[in-house]
């Protein structure tokens, strides 16, 4: 009999008990390929029947025989959407949300990151290179004008993020990063960051734009993802709800694509015609109609080069003539006052992924997830949690470097004996 277990409504500080996967799948897996939206769909399924419980990633897939990366993915996109939670990142458990049973639909999209609208009426005119909004002046903070922020060369202080959280800014071609990817963004430079998850690629464009509008990638993402699509009206009906991508276009803001090399090169062809001297699209799916790209409009992406499924596409490659790689600052790690042995076993590590000892490594991501759980369940669960997020093919290693920092055996976070 399966057990599902009880978790609150609010984002608990310590991990829900474990949810056991359904042994009877609600959402059937199977090998074949799916059609669009399908593994969301089913992952859907799989929340929506255990409404109590917190599932990984790796719970559902083994479920519905997918990869877990992909359910990842699926997980994520659900997330943005508003279809499930994320209640716990050590491990990730997510469970489903009031609107889960949306994502059963054939649609299944009730909200983006985004709030799709129609678009302006364009001039079908010659356009000025992409200006940067508030290209001038030189302050980094973060203002009150719609959450833009100013590109000056002379911000070296943290930046705030849309979300409230505090970025700071690293070195890039002797400039503050965000002042880079805003020069890039004046003289109309695709940029795209890569390096692995955790490294803080999202944030750094989040500081960068305040105009930022984002579409997660993953192996299900369509063409509807970006340009839109028809749904059913209040009043009866249907109606075209336009896309991140012609919102950004007709309001001459910045879009990311983040984990764009998840997405089917046949789904990224829609946006190369908006990059580059055309910065026109045709929606087929609107009566064939033209859209023209607003001055400030920019297109930066994201590619997690190590992650399953993830392709870097000679014609994907070739539209961003900036790449940037992102890695971990260790340095800042320590600003941070994460603490100083944790740091000391990412570094390692980090090295032997380099020379291709192992393929992971902690990120800054995870070495904030340790100062948390450092704070909430005492240092040595910390450590233990550490090596528990580790890939099963690479914990040997991590648990050697680890047992080496701290001095003593340390094995993955796990209850004990009953109290």
């Amino acid at each position: 009999m399966t057990t599902v277990p009880t978790t609150s409504t609010t984002t608990p500080t310590t991990a829900p008990t474990s949810a056991t996967a359904p042994t009877a799948a609600p959402a059937p897996g199977g090998t074949g390929r799916l059609g669009q939206g399908e593994l969301r769909r089913k992952v859907a399924t799989v929340l929506a029947a255990y409404p109590a419980a917190a599932f990984t990633p790796g719970e559902i897939a083994r479920t519905l025989d997918r990869s877990a990366g992909a359910v990842g993915n699926a997980l994520t996109t659900l997330v943005d959407r508003g279809q499930a939670e994320l209640v716990f990142t050590g491990p990730r458990r997510y469970r489903s949300t009031a609107t889960t049973a949306d994502a059963l639909k054939s649609g299944g999209a009730t909200s983006t990151r985004t709030t799709r609208r129609a678009p302006a009426p364009v001039k079908k005119t010659k356009t000025k290179p992409a200006r940067a909004p508030g290209a001038s002046g030189t302050s980094g903070k973060a203002t009150a004008n719609g959450g833009k922020t100013n590109s000056g060369t002379a911000e070296v202080g943290p930046v705030v993020r849309p979300n409230g959280q505090t970025y700071h800014p690293r070195r890039l071609a002797d400039l503050p990063d965000v002042a880079a990817l805003r020069r890039l963004r004046e003289a109309s430079i695709p940029a795209m960051l890569y390096g692995p998850p955790g490294t803080g690629k999202t944030s750094l464009v989040e500081a960068a734009f305040g105009d930022l509008i984002t579409v997660a990638g993953d192996g299900d993402t369509a063409v509807a993802d970006f340009v839109g699509e028809y749904t059913q009206a209040p009043g009866g009906g249907y109606e075209f709800v336009y896309g991140p991508l012609v919102t950004a276009m007709t309001e001459g803001r910045a879009l990311l694509i983040d984990d764009a090399t998840l997405i089917s090169p046949k789904v990224l062809a829609v946006v190369y015609p908006a990059m580059d001297k055309r910065r026109q699209i045709t929606v087929k799916a609107h009566k064939g109609e033209t859209i023209t790209a607003k001055d400030g409009f920019y297109v930066v992406a994201g590619h997690n080069p190590g992650v399953h499924g993830a392709v870097l596409t000679e014609a994907l490659a070739s539209r961003f003539a900036a790449q940037i790689q992102v890695s971990t600052d260790y340095e800042l790690a320590t600003k941070l006052d994460i603490h100083p042995r944790a740091v000391r076993v990412a570094r390692n590590l980090a090295r032997r992924q380099s020379s291709g000892e192992i393929g992971w490594s902690p990120q800054l991501r995870e070495l904030i997830n340790f100062q948390k759980i450092a704070g909430v369940l005492g240092p040595e669960a910390a450590v233990a949690n550490l090596l528990g997020v580790a890939p099963e093919e690479d914990r040997d290693v991590v648990a050697e470097v680890v047992s080496a920092v701290y001095g003593r055996t340390v094995t993955p976070l796990a209850l004990g004996q009953q109290i």
